[in-house]
């Protein structure tokens, strides 16, 4: 079960944005994150798993969201998305 629709299942591109690398990580748990929130003050980094577990409060408040998690599956194969 997918949560509410929104930038996570959708097409979602920030052409200012600078990729994100794996020194870039997650504010929940410091793993690589694959997702930038822009908020109006601050942004946060999410990994692919938090950015769908707080996708409904962030996308509230969110002003851009930079969503990479399709590398998830460049890099690391079809194990790594869940």
């Amino acid at each position: 079960m997918h949560p509410a629709p929104g930038w996570l299942y959708g097409d979602v591109t920030a052409t200012t944005t600078p990729q994100l690398t794996a020194a870039d990580r997650c504010d929940r748990c410091g793993a690589q994150a694959y997702v930038r929130v822009v908020l109006p003050v601050g942004e946060l980094l999410f990994c692919a798993h938090h950015a769908r577990e707080h996708a409904p409060k962030f996308a509230e408040l969110a002003t851009e969201v930079h969503d990479e998690t399709d590398r998830l599956l460049e890099e690391h194969g079809a194990g790594a998305v869940r």
